[in-house]
């Protein structure tokens, strides 16, 4: 075998992920926030870059966005324009100007981002579990020393109102004995809420149940030796251990469920709440749903005025060149992405909208199922740009607000043919349930059986797993004795 080296000729194609084509698919995978985050460090390390802001002043503000048209048949032409014209690669700034002027991605509006609603900019005063603990500790009237040490024992309180401390940490810190600690600590589990300070489970519901005067109570037996069982619902075989019946057990597991596993939550703070940005408003318009994208999820860009004038003005030298071309070619590239996004995510959505009008007039019963490459078929894409296009996405419509990934179901085949969606058999499984007798809980076979009986062909194994995925219990943990 002879081995040798030679250099040949081969003609190969490749898809190359261009920096431009990088940039527009990770525009396009943003959510609104993210959008916004992208656009506002853009808009600092940018300065020809600017957000669009009203044409006119004393246009009154919009609170919602007009329909997006559809500008799927534009040429990519309409958004660049080509800085490196000439074999001197000199820029005709006149022209340059003109463009930014005369032409704009079709459908643009105006926008003004005072009239937006941030909620950042609300804050409201809020008492925290430890200044409500703090605040009942001044009432106790103990010496400043013992107040101090019971401090250290408050800030030790996590915000579920679990105690994160062991007795010897403080006792090394103050220099004071084991059962000195233990009593302070008893003190402040005398504190409102009920249960506060405890270091388990089992010792927090069990301080809520001795302020209720459950000692030596059939309850009380129950939390301390058979609590796991309890949370399994073994109800038969905890009486069988204790000599009880099964049905005056299930009542101790009734009264046991009122009691607060944490006691902190009620104190926590309404800054933890997460609101959600709508990527998309559709609405009802003269028996016809209308798709809009929200402007202020994805505000619209424009060239900084002061750098058209420059344009105009100055006498460009090759730095100046340099310069307004890189920063340019940035802009464009930026602007073009984030216009293909609208009208990516517009086009999406509206062939959503159209596949799924039995949901948005009926209901969720009526919700198909439906896939990826149903819609990327639709409109003449891939399904990863589809994918990209809803990721992490919201819809505001008349039902309420859902993500986009919602509409995209999987299910089961119906009488007529069609599919039925899981969300719409989760649905009649959950109505079933809550009409079945709880002495006679339904089985899994029988509302497998039942379903099919409507039309709706599906297994025992799939009602289960829907079943699971609704936190709901099999019928053995669901029976009332």
């Amino acid at each position: 075998m002879k081995m040798n080296f030679n250099l040949n000729l081969i003609q190969t194609q490749k898809l190359i992920m261009t920096p431009e084509l990088k940039q527009a698919i990770e525009i396009l995978q943003y959510n609104a926030m993210e959008l916004n985050e992208f656009i506002n460090e853009e808009l600092l390390n940018n300065p020809i870059l600017e957000k669009l802001n009203s044409e006119s002043d004393d246009e009154p503000a919009q609170d919602k966005p007009v329909a997006e048209t559809d500008h799927s048949t534009e040429s990519d032409s309409d958004y660049e324009y080509d800085l490196d014209k000439g074999d001197a690669k000199e820029i005709d700034w006149d022209d340059m100007a003109n463009y930014f002027d005369d032409v704009r991605p079709s459908g643009s509006m105006t926008y003004n981002s005072d009239s937006e609603v941030n909620y950042d900019n609300f804050v409201a005063d809020e008492e925290t579990l430890r200044d409500y603990l703090l605040m009942q500790l001044k009432f106790s009237k103990l010496s400043p020393d013992v107040v101090k040490i019971c401090e250290y024992i408050i800030e030790n309180i996590d915000d579920n109102g679990y105690l994160q401390m062991k007795n010897e940490e403080a006792m090394v810190l103050f220099n004071r004995s084991f059962d000195e600690i233990e009593q302070l600590v008893r003190l402040i589990q005398t504190f409102d809420p009920p249960g506060i300070a405890a270091r388990s489970i089992k010792e927090c519901l069990l301080i809520q149940m001795y302020q209720q005067g459950f000692e030596e109570s059939l309850e009380e037996l129950l939390v301390m030796n058979h609590l796991e069982e309890l949370g399994e619902k073994k109800f038969a075989v905890i009486a069988k251990k204790i000599g009880e019946t099964a049905e005056r057990v299930q009542q101790a597991y009734d009264y046991i469920k009122t009691l607060e596993p944490k006691p902190g939550r009620r104190f926590s703070s309404s800054r933890d709440v997460r609101y959600v940005i709508p990527d998309v408003y559709v609405e009802k318009v003269k028996d016809e749903y209308v798709v809009t994208v929200n402007e202020s999820a994805s505000p619209r860009l424009q060239i900084n005025s002061f750098y058209k004038n420059m344009l105009h003005q100055f006498t460009k030298d090759t730095l100046t060149n340099e310069y307004l071309s890189k920063n340019l070619q940035a802009a464009l590239r930026i602007i073009k992405s984030i216009e293909q996004r609208r009208n990516t995510i517009y086009r999406v959505c509206k062939a959503i909208v159209e596949y799924q009008e039995d949901f948005f007039e009926k209901g969720l019963l009526y919700l198909k199922p439906l896939n990826l490459k149903d819609i990327a078929d639709e409109i003449e894409v891939h399904e990863s740009t589809v994918s990209r296009a809803v990721n992490g996405k919201y819809m505001q419509c008349p039902n309420g607000l859902f993500e986009i990934k919602y509409f995209f179901q999987s299910g089961v085949k119906g009488a007529s043919g069609e599919g039925v969606s899981s969300e719409s058999v989760k649905s009649v499984m959950k109505e079933m349930i809550e009409k079945e007798d709880p002495k006679k809980p339904l089985s899994d076979q029988y509302i497998a059986d039942e379903l099919v009986k409507t039309g709706i062909n599906i297994s025992r194994r799939t009602v289960a797993k829907y079943r699971d995925e609704l936190n709901i219990a099999p019928s053995s943990k669901r029976k009332r004795f």
